[in-house]
C-alpha cells in the first residue's frame, strides 16, 4: 500500500512539474495554480455581480435579473468552446475581422497543448472564456426590468459572436490589428476596452433603443436590498484580483504589480466617490461607496500592468469623478440606464483606457521605447489609445444596433406593458425572489 502511495505521488510530480508535450515547454506548476485560481475568480464575479444588480431592481424583477448573469455563464461558455476560443484567438481570416482555427473548435486541439509561459492552453482558454462571460452579464445592467428571457438569450448569443469576439481578437490576439497599432500595441492589460466599454456603449444602444422602464423617470423605482448590493459589490472586488493579476498569465512581478494596482484603485475609487458626495449631498451612501469601487477597478483594469499605485490612485480618482457626472448627466438627458452599465464600466473604461497613456510606469517605457527604436513618446501612445477607444465605441454602437432590431423584430426584446407590471420574474420565470412579500 505504501509503494502504491509513493507511485503514485511520484506520477503526480512528474506530470504537474515535469510533464511537456511534444518536445514543447514544461508545465510552471506555479504559474498553472494561480491561472486556475484566477479563473475561478473571475467566475466569481459573476454571482457577485448578479447580488449587485439583483439588489438595485425592484422586488418583482430580482431573480430574472439575477437569471441574465447566470444564464451568461450557459450561453457564453458552450459558444465559447464551440466557436469562441477559436474566433479571438485563431489565426486572422476576412481582413482580420476575426480569428479562426479548427483546432480550436470544442477545443479539441489543444488539449495537451502548452503554451511558451508554462500554462496549459486549455487553462489559458477558460481564463479567457471567463471575460466572454461576465462582458454581456455587465451590459444587461442597462436594461435591466424590461427585457423578455428569450430574447435576451438569442440577443447576448449573437453580440458575443459579432461584436466581443472580433473585438477580443483585435486587441489581443497576436495579429490584431490594434494589439500591433504603434510600437507595442494599444494597451488594453485585462479588459477595459474589450469588456467594459464593448458593455458598456453596447448597454447605452440598447437602453436608448429599447426605450424606459415603465414610470421612469417620474416614479422613483427604487432598489429592493442595497445589502445584497454591497455584497456582491464585494465579491466583485475579490474577483477582480484574478481579473486583473490573472492577465498577466504567470505568476511573478507582473502579477504582482497588476494585483497591487487593483487594490488601490478600488479603494481609493470608493474613497474619491464618497468625498465627492459628502460636498454635493452632505452624506456619504452606501451605493455610492460601491459605485466608487466599481469606478476606480474599472478604470485600473486597462493599466493594471503598466502603472505603479499612484498613477492607479490617479486613474481612480478621475473615473470616479467622471462617472459621477455621467451618472448626473443621465438624469438630465433622460435616458434610461437602468442600472448605470454605461456610466460605471462605459465611462470608467474610457477614462482608464486614454489616460493610462499618462502614467506608465518607466520600465515598460524604456522597453517601448527600445521596440519603436526611440521613436516611442507618451503623447504617441496617448493617440493610438484613443484611435482604439474609438473603434471599440464606434463598432459596438453600430453592431448592436443591427442585433437589437434584428431580435426584437423575429424574437421580441422588449417586455410588454403586462409583463413590465406582473414582473420579470412571475412572467418569465415563474418565481418569486421574496415569497409572499409584496413585489411592488
Amino acid at each position: 500500500m505504501k509503494k502504491a502511495i509513493l507511485l503514485a505521488t511520484l506520477l503526480l510530480g512528474f506530470f504537474v512539474n515535469g510533464w511537456a508535450t511534444n518536445g514543447g515547454p514544461e508545465v510552471d506548476a506555479g504559474a498553472t495554480a494561480w491561472m486556475i485560481t484566477s479563473t475561478a475568480l473571475v467566475l466569481l464575479m459573476v454571482p457577485g455581480l448578479a447580488m449587485f444588480y439583483g439588489g438595485l431592481v425592484r422586488s418583482k424583477n430580482v431573480l430574472g435579473t439575477m437569471m441574465h448573469s447566470f444564464a451568461a455563464m450557459g450561453v457564453m461558455s458552450v459558444l465559447w468552446v464551440l466557436v469562441g476560443y477559436s474566433m479571438c484567438f485563431g489565426e486572422s481570416v476576412l481582413g482580420g475581422w476575426f480569428g479562426w482555427n479548427n483546432d480550436y473548435v470544442f477545443l479539441n486541439g489543444i488539449d495537451e497543448t502548452v503554451m511558451e509561459g508554462g500554462v496549459p492552453e486549455l487553462v489559458f482558454s477558460m481564463f479567457q472564456g471567463k471575460f466572454a462571460i461576465i462582458t454581456p452579464a455587465l451590459l444587461a445592467g442597462a436594461f435591466a426590468e424590461r427585457v423578455k428571457f428569450k430574447g435576451y438569450l438569442v440577443f447576448i448569443a449573437l453580440w458575443g459572436i459579432i461584436v466581443y469576439n472580433p473585438l477580443c481578437h483585435w486587441v489581443w490576439a497576436e495579429d490584431g490589428f490594434l494589439f500591433n497599432m504603434g510600437a507595442d500595441g494599444a494597451i488594453d492589460f485585462a479588459g477595459g476596452t474589450v469588456v467594459h466599454i464593448s458593455a458598456g456603449v453596447s448597454g447605452l444602444v440598447a437602453a436608448i433603443y429599447l426605450g424606459a422602464r415603465r414610470g421612469y423617470p417620474l416614479r422613483q423605482l427604487r432598489p429592493n436590498n442595497l445589502v445584497m448590493t454591497m455584497m456582491g459589490v464585494g465579491l466583485l472586488w475579490v474577483g477582480w484580483f484574478g481579473f486583473n493579476a490573472g492577465s498577466s498569465v504567470s505568476s511573478g512581478i507582473a502579477t504582482a504589480q497588476a494585483l497591487t494596482a487593483t487594490q488601490v484603485a478600488g479603494a481609493t475609487g470608493a474613497l474619491a466617490w464618497a468625498i465627492i458626495e459628502l460636498f454635493h449631498h452632505g452624506k456619504a451612501t452606501a451605493l455610492g461607496f460601491a459605485s466608487g469601487i466599481l469606478a476606480g477597478l474599472v478604470a485600473v483594469t486597462p493599466a493594471a500592468g503598466v502603472v505603479q499605485p499612484l498613477g492607479a490612485m490617479a486613474l481612480a480618482v478621475a473615473a470616479s469623478l467622471v462617472c459621477y457626472g455621467a451618472l448626473m448627466l443621465k438624469d438630465k438627458l433622460g435616458y434610461d440606464d437602468s442600472l448605470d452599465a454605461f456610466g460605471i464600466h462605459g465611462v470608467g473604461g474610457i477614462v482608464g483606457a486614454v489616460f493610462l497613456s499618462f502614467f506608465i510606469r518607466k520600465s515598460w517605457m524604456e522597453n517601448a521605447a527600445a521596440l519603436a527604436g526611440g521613436e516611442w513618446t507618451v503623447w504617441n501612445q496617448f493617440g493610438i489609445q484613443v484611435v482604439a477607444v474609438g473603434i471599440a465605441i464606434a463598432y459596438s454602437i453600430v453592431l448592436t444596433i443591427a442585433l437589437i432590431w434584428i431580435v426584437e423584430k423575429l424574437f421580441k426584446l422588449k417586455s410588454t406593458d403586462e409583463e413590465e407590471m406582473m414582473g420579470l420574474d412571475r412572467a418569465y420565470h415563474g418565481e418569486r425572489g421574496y415569497g409572499m412579500m409584496n413585489p411592488n
